[in-house]
C-alpha cells in the first residue's frame, strides 16, 4: 500500500476498534468492543495505528481541526459569516469576545475528540510494545508515528485550553480519574508535548513510503513549533513575562534540520492551496490526507470546512469571511506593508497596490474565483452582505466546477489536503527565534525568501494589475533594527498564513492580543455594527474555559481557567 489516502480507507473495515472512554470504565465488557488482549498481535496492529490516523479527518463543522472559528474568527482576520449573528451563535460570541461560557458544546466536543484520538494512540503504542522487532520490523517507526499524532492532538488542546490532563501510554486506566489538568505546570505540559515530538523525531525515517505518515522532518518542524510557543513564558494570568533563550535555541536546532532536508518553498504560493497533482508538494511537510471515490458514500472529505463555501455553490453556508482589516493589511507602499496605518482607509483596488497573497487568500468582487476566469466572484455569491460583507475565504476551497468538490447535502466539501506544517512556517519560526535572540540580521534573508516567493507568483499575472511587493532592503526601504524586524516578522506571518487558523494563537504567544484586538474592534465597529461594545478581556480570553462537562466528569478534579 503506497498511498496514505488509500491507507485511511481501510479504517472502514476496522471501526469496531474504537473503544470510548465510557467503555474503559465498565466492568462488564460490552458486545462489539474489543479489548487490547483481543487485538494484540501482528495481524491487528496496523489496524490500530490506522485507527489513530483516522481521527485526523474525523472533525466536524462546529468543532473543526482546521481551527477557523478559534484561530481566525477570534482574531482580526475573519468574520464568522453565515446567515447572521445567531447562526452558530457561540462562534459569534468568540468573534466579539463576549458571553464565552464553559458550557458551550463545540469546545466540549473538540476536547472529547482530542482525547478519543489520544486514547487510540496510547492503545496502539501499548500493543506495539508487546511485539518484538523480529515479529514486527516497523515497531519503532509505528510507535514514533503514534507519538507524533499524540503530540499533535495535545498541541491543539494546549493552544486552545492551556491546561489539560496529560495521559500517555504508561498511565493505568484505573488511575485516569485521579489525573488533574493541573498535575503539570504550563512549562511542564509543553515539555511533555515536546517529548512526544522528540521521540517521534528519533524514531521516524527521513522518508516515508506512504503519503500522510509523518517523517523525521515533520517531527522536527513540530518540535520547533512547540519550543517556540514554550519560549514565550506565561504567568498564571496568561501575561507574557519573558522569552526563554534556551527554548529559542531548540527552535534553531530543529528548524535547521528541516532546512537541511529536501523540503522547500513552492515556486508559486497558490500551489499550496490547490487539489489533485498539487497536493503533497515540496512545501507540504505534513498534511491531513483526503480522498474521493474510495468506496464510501461521499469519500473522505474536509468536513471541518464544509460551511466555508460561498453561496454560488449548491450546498453552501458562506461562513469564515475575511475581515476588512485583513484585506487592508495586504496594502503596500513602495512594495512593503503599511504597518501601523493600513486600516485607516479601506482597500480600494483602483488606487491601492497590494501584496499578491491577497488574491490567493480572499475572493474579491469581479475577480476569477480560484483562478477560474469562467467563474467571476460577484455579489450574488455572498449570503448576507449587509452583515458580513462581500469577501470570501479561498485557501480551504476549490473552484466552482472542480471535480474534487462534493455535495454533502446540505453542505459541500472537497478532498483537497489540509496542510498542517509547511516549509514557510519553518522559515518564519526560525526568523522569529533569531529576532528574539537579537540576531535580526540573520532573520532578514529568511523573511525575504518568503517575500520573494510571493513576488514570483504567476497564476495572477493575466488578470491582476495592482500587485506591488518588494524585499526588505536595509537603508533603502527600511531600517532593519530589532524592533522593525520584530514587527516585520509578525506582519509577514499574518500575510503568509492568513485564514489558515494561526492568527489568534500567534497574538496570544506574543502577548499582544488585548492591544491588537481592541483596536480592531474599535475600527471594525464602524463597518460591522455587531462589534460595538466588543472588548478583549485580558487575563481571561487568551484561552477558552475548560468545558464544564469535563469538569463535571472529573468530579471537579479539573480546575477552571483563570477568571472564568
Amino acid at each position: 500500500m503506497n498511498d496514505m489516502k488509500t491507507l485511511y480507507i481501510n479504517l472502514l473495515c476496522c471501526l469496531f476498534l474504537l473503544v470510548t472512554s465510557c467503555s474503559d470504565f465498565l466492568e462488564i465488557k460490552p458486545n462489539g468492543v474489543l479489548s487490547e488482549s483481543d487485538i494484540s498481535g501482528v495481524s491487528q496492529v496496523d489496524a490500530m495505528v490506522i485507527s489513530a490516523y483516522s481521527m485526523l479527518g474525523n472533525d466536524h463543522y462546529d468543532s473543526p481541526w482546521s481551527l477557523w472559528p478559534y484561530g481566525n474568527v477570534r482574531s482580526d482576520d475573519a468574520y464568522k459569516g453565515g446567515r447572521d449573528e445567531a447562526d452558530i451563535q457561540n462562534f459569534h460570541f468568540y468573534e466579539v469576545c463576549s458571553n464565552i461560557l464553559p458550557d458551550f458544546g463545540e469546545p466540549d466536543v473538540f476536547w472529547y475528540q482530542c482525547y478519543v484520538s489520544i486514547a487510540r494512540c496510547n492503545r496502539a503504542i501499548n500493543i506495539l510494545k508487546t511485539l518484538s522487532e523480529v515479529e514486527y520490523p516497523e515497531k519503532e517507526k509505528r510507535i514514533g508515528e503514534c507519538r507524533f499524532l499524540r503530540g499533535h492532538f495535545y498541541f491543539l488542546l494546549k493552544i486552545m485550553f492551556k491546561y489539560m490532563p496529560y495521559i500517555d501510554d504508561a498511565e493505568l486506566i484505573n488511575d485516569y480519574a485521579n489525573i488533574s489538568n493541573r498535575r503539570y505546570s504550563n512549562d511542564e505540559l509543553w515539555d511533555k508535548i515536546a517529548g512526544d515530538f522528540k521521540a517521534a523525531y528519533d524514531a521516524l525515517p527521513s522518508v516515508q513510503s506512504d503519503l500522510g505518515r509523518p517523517d523525521s522532518y515533520a517531527a522536527a518542524a513540530y518540535l520547533a513549533k512547540t519550543y517556540l510557543y514554550k519560549a514565550y513564558q506565561q504567568d498564571e494570568k496568561h501575561d507574557v513575562i519573558g522569552v526563554n533563550g534556551d527554548d529559542l535555541q531548540q527552535v534553531l536546532l530543529y528548524t535547521q534540520e528541516v532546512l537541511n532536508s529536501t523540503y522547500s518553498l513552492e515556486r508559486d504560493f497558490a500551489n499550496n492551496f490547490l487539489p489533485g497533482s498539487y497536493e503533497n508538494g515540496r512545501e507540504s511537510i505534513w498534511a491531513v490526507q483526503y480522498s474521493l471515490d474510495d468506496g464510501t458514500k461521499f469519500g473522505r472529505l474536509n468536513f471541518g470546512d464544509v460551511l466555508n463555501v460561498p453561496m454560488k455553490f449548491t450546498g453552501s453556508c458562506d461562513f469564515h469571511k475575511p475581515s476588512q482589516n485583513l484585506v487592508n493589511a495586504f496594502k503596500t507602499t513602495n512594495g512593503t506593508p503599511q504597518q501601523g496605518v493600513f486600516n485607516k482607509v479601506d482597500y480600494n483596488e483602483l488606487t491601492d497596490k497590494v501584496d499578491p497573497r491577497l488574491y490567493h487568500t480572499v475572493a474579491l468582487l469581479n475577480k476569477p474565483y480560484k483562478y477560474d476566469k469562467s467563474n467571476v466572484f460577484n455579489e450574488s455569491w455572498t449570503r448576507t452582505s449587509s452583515v458580513y460583507g462581500y469577501y470570501s475565504s479561498l485557501k480551504e476551497n476549490v473552484a466552482l466546477n472542480d471535480p474534487h468538490s462534493v455535495l454533502l447535502d446540505p453542505f459541500r466539501g472537497n478532498s483537497k489536503n489540509r496542510i498542517v506544517l509547511r516549509f514557510a512556517d519553518v522559515l518564519l519560526m526560525r526568523a522569529e527565534a533569531l529576532i528574539e535572540l537579537n540576531r535580526e540580521q540573520e532573520a532578514l534573508p529568511l523573511i525575504n525568501l518568503i517575500r520573494e516567493r510571493a513576488k514570483s507568483s504567476v497564476k495572477l499575472i493575466d488578470y491582476v494589475n495592482n500587485v506591488e511587493i518588494e524585499l526588505y532592503q536595509p537603508g533603502v526601504n527600511c531600517v532593519w533594527n530589532n524592533n522593525f524586524a520584530k514587527q516585520a516578522l509578525r506582519f509577514e506571518r499574518r500575510l503568509e498564513f492568513a485564514m489558515e487558523g494561526n492568527r489568534f494563537f500567534d497574538l496570544v504567544r506574543w502577548g499582544i492580543t488585548e492591544e491588537v484586538l481592541n483596536e480592531y474592534y474599535l475600527e471594525e465597529s464602524s463597518k460591522r455594527s455587531y462589534y460595538t461594545g466588543a472588548k478583549f478581556q485580558r487575563n481571561k480570553s487568551e484561552y477558552l474555559p475548560i468545558p464544564q462537562n469535563q469538569i463535571s466528569f472529573s468530579k471537579k478534579l479539573y480546575q477552571q481557567n483563570f477568571n472564568y
